[in-house]
């Protein structure tokens, strides 16, 4: 547990702040004292992605600080969506699937706070449909409801946004989103004397809203931190690829996919990303890798950037997994090194992959894999020696597959020069 600096003096020099409600106050506040904060997750999928590590380590380095974190599961709130900032209405999922992403992110979640038996200030996982379940509407209207005036919440950014540039409508159940939110921080302070709010740049109006109903009922200063919304250098949101989400679920996306999207960052976000996704001085960083090579030290940054991050969110064993498997690819490791879970990972996302379900000849297995356009092409790279099946290099134009090409009985790694792997699938 850390003790030497105070919490946010930390994550204010780490670059972890938005915007800080009643700033001044907070520090004075938490100078001498360890306090419980939440922050909210709503189960809208299965998994959470990268883009909500920032919060999430946010709350991390306060519980490193001695404070305890309070985890929000949205149950209730995912039932009507967050229309903060987004052009239209959120599909609505059945009760089935809700719940189903409910049960994961809580398991997902416990595993970031309370992976050790270690830690005494260990989270505590709540869900705000254990509260919303039993409120009435007259009940949440008349206790509720008439703290609010329409004609500030019409004006917040995200509604003005919908209602007017995007000439966007929004129903009245998205519109009443920011009072459940309220609400929840409202049933958090009563319950376990919350003080603070954590939320990303999108949350600002939500988090207002909570912070501000409480001073109306209670009389009582709280307060509220968003974390700084990250974009990827082509303008698309954090931990988006195209139309692919990094997810944090390693059955969404395997960690060697995980592990390639921060090796893959843009050269002018590493130094940052350290500083936010680390717990490392970015100081420290430069004093280590100080080479001439100005190309060697960012890849040698983005390295230690996504061993590390690969570790808090898939574990020490994922990670020596996904090394075995980079190491072989990139020309540092033997196949010999590659064990089955290595292979699943490879079939899953990391490499292109084919599926056979009998033994063919490997000209037609490099037309079928893409790595040739034709069985002619096929022949003349063969014969040059640039086809190599699980290492070894074959020159024989008609050679046929066989079951001692199969490695765990079911795969065999076919590459094409350095660098353009396949993985073969053999479903026999």
């Amino acid at each position: 547990m850390i003790k030497e600096i105070n919490v946010l003096h930390f994550l204010e020099k780490r670059g972890f702040f938005y915007q800080i409600y009643n700033k001044l106050n907070l520090y004075e506040y938490i100078k001498n004292k360890n306090i419980f904060l939440y922050c909210g997750f709503d189960p809208t999928a299965s998994s959470l992605h990268v883009g909500h590590l920032l919060p999430i380590l946010c709350l991390k380095h306060f519980q490193n600080f001695g404070h305890t974190p309070i985890v929000l599961v949205g149950g209730a709130t995912s039932l009507v969506g967050d229309p903060s900032f987004r052009i239209h209405e959120r599909p609505q999922n059945s009760l089935d699937i809700l719940q189903h992403n409910q049960i994961c992110l809580e398991k997902q979640l416990s595993f970031f706070f309370n992976d050790s038996s270690n830690i005494i200030n260990k989270a505590i996982i709540v869900n705000n449909y254990s509260w919303f379940k039993d409120v009435s509407i007259l009940y949440f209207l008349k206790k509720v409801g008439i703290h609010f005036s329409i004609n500030k919440m019409i004006h917040k950014e995200s509604v003005k946004k919908r209602l007017i540039e995007q000439k966007n409508g929004m129903s009245f159940t998205e519109f009443s989103y920011s009072l459940l939110q309220a609400y929840d921080f409202l049933v958090l302070y009563k319950k376990y004397g919350v003080k603070l709010q954590i939320g990303g740049s999108d949350q600002g109006g939500n988090i207002l809203s909570g912070i501000r109903l409480i001073r109306k009922l209670y009389k009582e200063e709280v307060f509220g931190i968003t974390n700084p919304l990250l974009v990827m250098p082509n303008g698309e949101k954090f931990g988006k690829t195209g139309n692919n989400t990094i997810w944090l679920d390693s059955t969404r996306t395997s960690p060697y996919k995980f592990y390639q999207f921060w090796v893959n960052i843009s050269d002018s976000d590493v130094n940052n990303f350290i500083q936010l996704f680390t717990s490392i001085n970015i100081q420290l960083i430069n004093f280590k890798f100080n080479s001439v090579n100005i190309t060697d030290n960012y890849i040698n940054k983005k390295v230690f950037l996504a061993e590390f991050v690969t570790k808090f969110v898939h574990g020490q064993k994922a990670l020596n997994s996904v090394k075995r498997i980079v190491y072989f690819l990139f020309g540092r490791g033997s196949i010999q090194d590659i064990k089955e879970e290595d292979f699943t990972q490879l079939i899953q996302d990391g490499i292109p992959s084919a599926i056979c379900s009998e033994y063919i000849d490997l000209s037609n297995a490099l037309v079928k894999t893409g790595l040739s356009s034709s069985l002619r092409q096929a022949r003349n790279m063969i014969i040059s020696g640039a086809i190599r099946i699980n290492s070894r290099v074959q020159t024989k134009k008609e050679y046929f597959f066989n079951k001692s090409d199969l490695l765990y009985n079911k795969y065999t790694l076919l590459c094409r020069g350095k660098k353009n792997y396949v993985l073969i699938f053999w479903k026999i």
